[in-house]
């Protein structure tokens, strides 16, 4: 096994040089589907890795459950590294499991505590106008995905203006962003090393809804204006929803984005330019943790089946 259980570890670091150019020169859809599915899979590999790791240091402590053979010698040394960094991969497992349960908890009341404030409005229309004068709006996805915005938001907005905002938000609902947010900040909380990615698959979800709101509206400039009126009259105070819808992004970068011509919907950058460079190096850095947590997996497994008594 050696030293590949530790690779998927430390080549999330592969994907930083990506998450910037990515969002900067892909389609924000191409850019979200990538930087998520790079995340997702660095993020499995690591905590693989992870409790590969604890299994070797659980096997040396004392009063463990597992088979007495584990912590023979022969398989010690065929198993390197059992000493420190197995044991240290108890707690830092621990960790893990701790952090991504308390995001997908939250996930879940959220929704309730949403639920339960739309239960008084119809269900049988898809946005949701609360009055309250607090200006927000996000995406609510769920067995009936909604719109819901305040009063205070619609407020200050002009028609044209509040159409852009539905746009956006059902962009939101369309693309099913909130599964891609959950991805990355579950892996985030797997790795620290992918929080780049995280951050750049909210700008990127973001932009997407901007791109999508743009083509139906049919004036990006609209789009940019509502989004940066929307972004002062909220203060660009965050509000508590799923997969961090609220977040606005980088406000200003996306208006500058929308004020330029729309971005390329190639699927695929060349090899021969820096993105391009950049995606398939976070591609291949992807396939080799991969590979090393397969490689480790097997290895472990096949040495634990030898070692333990029939």
């Amino acid at each position: 096994m050696g030293v590949f259980v530790f690779l998927p570890l430390v080549l999330p670091l592969t994907a930083w040089p990506v998450a910037r150019l990515a969002e900067q020169h892909l389609h924000p859809r191409t850019a979200t589907r990538l930087l998520a599915g790079v995340a997702a899979v660095l993020g499995v590999c690591s905590t693989l890795c992870l409790g590969l790791l604890m299994v070797v240091g659980t096997a040396q402590l004392p009063g463990n459950p597992l088979p007495d053979a584990w912590s023979d010698p022969e398989v010690r040394e065929a198993v390197p590294y059992d000493e420190i960094a197995g044991r240290i991969a108890i707690p830092a497992l621990l960790v893990v499991v701790v952090a991504c349960g308390r995001a997908l908890w939250r996930h879940r009341m959220v929704r309730r505590r949403a639920d339960l404030a739309l239960r008084a409005l119809p269900r049988t229309t898809s946005v949701a106008v609360l009055p309250d004068d607090a200006p927000y709006a996000y995406a609510l996805p769920g067995r009936l995905d909604r719109v819901v915005v305040s009063r205070g938001m619609l407020d200050g907005l002009r028609p044209a203006e509040r159409r852009a905002l539905f746009a956006h938000e059902r962009a939101h609902l369309a693309g099913r962003h909130h599964r891609y947010l959950l991805v990355a900040q579950l892996a985030a909380r797997a790795n620290p090393f992918l929080r780049p990615l995280r951050t750049a698959v909210t700008y990127a979800t973001e932009r997407w809804a901007d791109e999508d709101a743009a083509a139906r509206v049919g004036s990006r400039r609209t789009v940019a204006r509502a989004i940066g009126k929307s972004a002062l009259i909220s203060r660009g105070a965050p509000v508590a929803t799923l997969a961090g819808f609220a977040t606005a992004g980088p406000v200003p970068r996306r208006v500058a984005a929308l004020l330029a011509p729309p971005p390329a919907s190639r699927a695929w950058p060349s090899l021969f330019t820096a993105v391009g460079m950049a995606a398939w190096g976070a591609a291949v850095g992807t396939t080799v943790s991969a590979l090393s947590s397969a490689n480790s997996a097997v290895t472990l497994f096949l040495i634990l089946r030898a070692a333990t008594p029939l």
